[in-house]
């Protein structure tokens, strides 16, 4: 769908190292070069474009007005069409094109974010912990995370339990995006959501980062630590995407997440994903990052 025209804004649809964007350049002439954001749509991986008007309009157009910014929105090709990790790698090669040309869109290369809500924040920190050590090109500036997708060892944090039917995003339907997005049998929804996929060996790595006793405990009034379950080793040998950064951001090592810019999260109330951000939090603030947190109480997914 081709953008609607805008009295403010220039809209353009392009290739950045063959992904397609859509850019969002202010009309008005700026004295000094401005700031860069690329945002990343959420939808799951399967869900959404860049040509969805309504995101567009309330999203892109927004921030490029009110920050006088030059926007890019990535428009990643969807899953199951094109398989894992092909979204990442194409949110990967645009945000590194739109870094090395940044200054032929009047942008200054020092002054880009990357932004992304949902899985869009998922790509956003993979792409941010990509590029972290590299030194060929300019630094990213920050990064915001708006209500990310983190991990998939657990679904049994207490914002999974207390927000599991909550509408458009329930507990369940997030496994079943999860395994529609890597093309896995959906079948396998109720062990991983029991968490029979994963070992004790790994659940014992990672429990110094993903843990319930992490989270504040405002967060947790009626939470109920999950029954241990029976381990599948046929179910896990399906799945070992999930225990990949680039599907699980959480699961990066502190080598990789004290190299991170600075960073917003952006967390809701009645969201299964609500801890996912505040694990996050946690483990950027342990490795000296600096994060501003936005915790929206009546906000949903």
């Amino acid at each position: 769908i081709p953008a609607c025209p805008d009295s403010q804004l220039f809209i353009k649809d392009l290739h950045f190292d063959g992904v397609p964007v859509r850019i969002y350049l202010p009309r008005e002439a700026s004295a000094s070069k401005r700031r860069g954001v690329i945002f990343i749509h959420g939808g799951c991986g399967i869900f959404a474009s860049i040509s969805k008007e309504l995101k567009e309009k309330i999203i892109c157009r927004y921030i490029a007005r009110k920050s006088d910014s030059v926007v890019v929105s990535v428009g990643y090709h969807l899953a199951p069409e094109h398989r894992y990790p092909a979204q990442t790698l194409e949110c990967l090669s645009a945000t590194v094109h739109f870094l090395k040309t940044a200054e032929s869109f009047g942008v200054d290369p020092a002054r880009i974010i990357v932004c992304g809500d949902s899985v869009g924040g998922t790509f956003t920190a993979s792409v941010c912990q990509e590029l972290g050590q590299r030194t060929d090109i300019p630094k990213i500036r920050a990064q915001v995370l708006i209500y990310p997708f983190l991990q998939a060892l657990s679904f049994n944090l207490p914002s999974h339990q207390k927000n599991a039917a909550v509408a458009f995003l329930s507990r369940e339907r997030t496994v079943h995006f999860i395994l529609k997005y890597l093309n896995k049998d959906c079948s396998l929804k109720e062990p991983i959501l029991a968490g029979s996929h994963v070992p004790e060996s790994i659940n014992l790595k990672y429990k110094k980062w993903i843990n319930a006793d992490l989270i504040p405990d405002v967060f947790k009034v009626g939470y109920k630590p999950p029954l241990p379950t029976l381990f599948l080793p046929q179910v896990h040998e399906e799945v070992q995407e999930l225990f990949e950064p680039w599907v699980a951001p959480l699961l990066a090592e502190d080598a990789v997440v004290c190299g991170l810019p600075d960073t917003c999260i952006v967390t809701c109330e009645h969201d299964v994903l609500r801890d996912e951000g505040l694990l996050y939090k946690k483990r950027l603030e342990d490795n000296n990052v600096r994060v501003t947190w936005h915790h929206v109480e009546k906000g949903f997914h």
